[in-house]
């Protein structure tokens, strides 16, 4: 009995979460004019919250963004988004995120993210991989706010410099995961 009690919870927990996520207007754009959109709104946002992420932009070769990612889980989960990349300010490409994960972990939550191509091998990987699984390939460093405390231009060594920003929701759990990043064309 006092497992179902704590299945019940567990559960409740969940679907709490996952209409908290969902009420907030979760969905996946509709359209490139719309992803171009969300993308510039959440440049914008990063930009205001985390200085050091528009001095690395003039740097970078190419900023590749995904403004809203749906992350929700009960013991298996799973995470989905889409973005673009732009290159010199222009978009040049769009993308979906997903990843799948199990372990200990339940709720849902949503986020966004920029990753910062800083060199001009990490774009091309991004072109030339059939899914760019993260985690293989290019060094990734996940700036968080202890570290944009010390990051400048002139620190920043690495292929790759990525910032999760706007999370919303709840998300508990440890768990096995790797994102998987693959061109798509989002008006067909």
């Amino acid at each position: 009995m006092k497992h179902l009690t704590s299945y019940r919870q567990l559960l409740a927990t969940f679907v709490v979460a996952a209409s908290l996520v969902f009420s907030q207007g979760a969905v996946m754009a509709a359209s490139a004019q719309e992803l171009d959109q969300q993308a510039d709104m959440a440049l914008e946002k990063l930009y205001r919250t985390t200085p050091v992420a528009k001095k690395l932009a003039a740097e970078a070769n190419g900023i590749l963004i995904f403004p809203s990612i749906l992350k929700a889980g009960l013991l298996v989960g799973g995470q989905h988004g889409e973005g673009v990349l732009r290159v010199n300010g222009k978009t040049t490409g769009y993308y979906s995120s997903s990843a799948v994960s199990y372990g200990l972990q339940a709720g849902a939550q949503t986020f966004g993210y920029a990753m910062f191509m800083m060199t001009p091998e990490a774009l091309k990987y991004l072109d030339s991989s059939d899914g760019w699984e993260v985690g293989v390939g290019p060094t990734i460093v996940v700036v968080d706010d202890g570290a944009a405390q010390t990051l400048t231009t002139t620190t920043a060594k690495d292929d790759i410099y990525a910032f999760v920003f706007g999370q919303s929701g709840l998300m508990a759990g440890i768990g096995l995961q790797g994102s998987k990043i693959n061109k798509i064309d989002p008006d067909k």
